[in-house]
């Protein structure tokens, strides 16, 4: 059994943990290791190393900087495969899934990469007489990241190259429940050359995250996780002089318009609602179906739904049993998690919701303690019921029958979440209306995961995101980094006034 502890100044640290926690193989459900709860004073040793590393890594040049953005980026490409190995058999996840995460991720390091040319500031000459204005993007110092079970590493690397890149250190609290990735990526970063310090891991509970949102060294907050969580987060940090981007929770809306190629949504709705078991928070959750097709669109989803694998992700170096056929999805994280969603279709079959494919008694090619739970497919669900409210983090899929395109939008608006939405239709003048119509953050055309490339921003609107600025891109540049603004004056010798000092008030002339 494996001890998990932090990482500071380029070394584990055990630390004085308030406790351990069990790390478990969600396909077996056996105990692989143990993760260090930081007590608050772990929590300050490793904020004050990375306070100390933040001066130096501040000021060194952007072209450093950049050779080392490359060499990890370098680094990682060429040992994805381990970290995806590590990724599966803590989360869950099949290891195509795994593979694809830290793809995303990558894009996100590709795009940190070319920092020197997005921090460039503007220069004006002679904005006034004698007088030349410039401004320039300077680093804020520590930086922590709080980030979820679901994405070990994806949902860190849409932070952490663009804050390290930016002259910042990082500071790293990963989930309890898969902590061993940030440990590889640590080490993978004192590989490619970074400085001790610069990027740190912080193991733990809430103690470690509410030193993060409290410590006067911790600059700014990333966070992704659920919405209550997200929203004290916020409210907590914002009240520490922090500035915060914390992405919370969704219920993310597949429309499908009478039009629509039905073989193609069909598809894309199960890769969307069962992908990754359906812990993602761009998981389509909710197909709204407009009739007349609800009855063929289902019974197309009911039939790819059953030919599903479900399965250890983690077995053979690819994921792949004997017969060379991966598993097309994996285990749910822990037991607890495993429960709580079953509960919900125990909840959407009680109050009428008609169980198209159940998933509840899967037969699993894995282990007989891991956390199974099939794919599972309801229909005639309404508003008012738990299984639409709420949102279950899991392999459950959710149809709701209405009669028009103006249903459907009403009924996407309507949500507290605003995160993610799709519609599927060969109508452009419909697809382009919808677009306007619709209160979401992202939003896609025939593609039912619109996450972003890394040059563009992610985020969501209304319950889905607490502060101003979203993940990664240009709004991810702005918020690793603050603005300043230079006023110079240089009095030409030839022009000095005589007769001593100008006490006048300066002129814009």
């Amino acid at each position: 059994m494996t001890d998990i502890v932090h990482w500071v100044d380029g070394a584990a640290l055990t630390g004085s943990p308030t406790g351990w926690a069990d790390v478990t193989n969600p396909a077996t459900g056996r105990v692989t290791g143990r993760v260090a709860l930081a007590s608050e004073a772990d929590a300050t040793h490793v904020i004050a190393a990375a306070a100390r590393a933040s001066r130096g890594w501040g000021t060194t040049s952007l072209a450093r900087r950049t050779q080392v953005m490359f060499a990890f980026r370098e680094l990682l490409n060429a040992r994805k495969d381990e970290l995806a190995t590590i990724i599966t058999a803590e989360h869950g996840k099949v290891h195509s899934d795994a593979m694809g995460e830290i793809s995303r991720g990558l894009e996100v390091v590709e795009f940190a990469c070319g920092i020197s040319h997005l921090l460039k500031g503007g220069h004006s000459e002679e904005a006034s007489t004698g007088i030349d204005v410039h401004s320039k993007r300077v680093p804020l110092g520590v930086v922590g990241i709080i980030s979820p079970f679901n994405f070990p590493a994806m949902v860190p690397m849409w932070f952490f190259p663009i804050a390290i890149a930016a002259g910042n250190a990082v500071v790293l609290k990963p989930s309890e429940k898969d902590p061993s990735a940030a440990n590889w990526i640590a080490a993978l970063w004192q590989e490619a050359g970074l400085p001790d310090g610069v990027f740190n891991v912080l193991h733990g509970d809430k103690t470690a995250v509410d030193a993060l949102l409290t410590s006067p060294d911790v600059q700014a907050i990333s966070f992704v996780g659920s919405t209550p969580i997200a929203e004290y987060v916020y409210e907590t940090a914002s009240r520490h002089g922090k500035r915060v981007q914390a992405l919370g929770g969704a219920k993310n809306h597949m429309v499908v318009l009478p039009d629509a190629d039905l073989d193609l949504a069909a598809d894309s709705a199960v890769n969307a609602g069962y992908g990754s078991a359906g812990e993602r928070c761009m998981a389509i959750s909710v197909l709204v179906a407009v009739d007349p097709i609800g009855d063929e669109l289902v019974a197309r989803i009911a039939d790819r739904t059953r030919t599903l694998l479900i399965g250890d992700g983690g077995r053979g170096a690819t994921g792949e049993d004997a017969s060379g056929k991966e598993a097309d999805m994996g285990p749910l994280v822990t037991k607890a998690h495993r429960d709580r969603v079953s509960s919900f279709i125990d909840s959407g079959e009680a109050a009428g919701a008609k169980v198209v494919v159940d998933g509840r008694d899967v037969a699993a090619r894995g282990g007989e303690g891991g956390f199974w739970l099939g794919p599972t497919l309801f229909d005639d669900v309404t508003p008012d019921m738990d299984i639409y409210r709420e949102e279950i983090f899991g392999p459950v899929l959710s149809v709701v029958r209405v009669g028009s395109y103006d249903e459907a939008v009403a009924l996407v608006n309507a949500n507290e979440y605003g995160n993610g939405t799709a519609v599927f239709t060969n109508d452009g003048g419909a697809a382009r209306r919808f677009e306007a119509d619709v209160t979401v953050g992202m939003i896609g055309v025939n593609v039912p995961v619109p996450v972003p490339v890394a040059y563009y921003s992610f985020g969501g609107w209304k319950r889905s995101l607490f502060g101003d600025t979203h993940a990664h891109g240009t709004e991810g540049v702005h918020f690793f980094t603050r603005g300043k603004v230079v006023t110079t004056r240089w009095i030409d010798p030839a022009n000095r006034p005589e007769g001593g000092l100008e006490l006048g008030f300066p002129r814009n002339d």
